[in-house]
């Protein structure tokens, strides 16, 4: 019997030796999901929401997924001096111990590109985000009005 748990302290032992020492996604809480209803599937659609770290080191969001899109990213929109808006691909984002991303209009959002349905108001669809950690977080996003300003309305 001693050498039985002697081999299991061996292996608990070497498997949490193995594991990397990366913040877990396990501490990321994600509130206020919501989109905006689409036009058909020609041009692409957004989702926003609010990620917060309750942990104590920090996490890194490295990618989104979702089958309603066939190129979901995590775009940033600015505004130059001018007043001319334009989008980009916003990489990873790394959330500090405490702190919260917001995906909101006019900022950072989730672009769902070559929608493979139309975003009907009333549904919801299911979007995983993805971590360094390789863990993910599944959240259902309700579908609002085209007009919706927020998930409050």
């Amino acid at each position: 019997m001693t050498v039985v748990y002697g081999l299991m302290a061996a292996l608990m032992f070497a498997s949490s030796a193995a594991m990397p020492a990366i913040a877990g996604s396990e501490d990321v809480v994600v509130e206020d999901a919501w989109a905006r209803a689409s036009i058909g599937v020609n041009r692409p659609g957004a989702a926003y929401m609010t990620i917060r770290n309750t942990g104590d080191e920090a996490v890194t969001l490295t990618g989104i997924r979702t089958d309603l899109a066939m190129m979901p990213d995590i775009h940033q929109t600015s505004t130059n001096a001018e007043g001319v808006s334009s989008m980009a691909p916003a990489g990873e984002i790394e959330i500090a111990p405490g702190e919260a991303v917001w995906l909101e209009p006019g900022g950072l959002h989730a672009m769902l590109m070559r929608l493979q349905r139309p975003m009907a108001e009333g549904e919801n669809f299911s979007m995983t985000l993805d971590f360094s950690d390789g863990g993910e977080i599944t959240v259902e996003v309700p579908i609002l009005g085209i007009a919706a300003r927020g998930p409050e309305g």
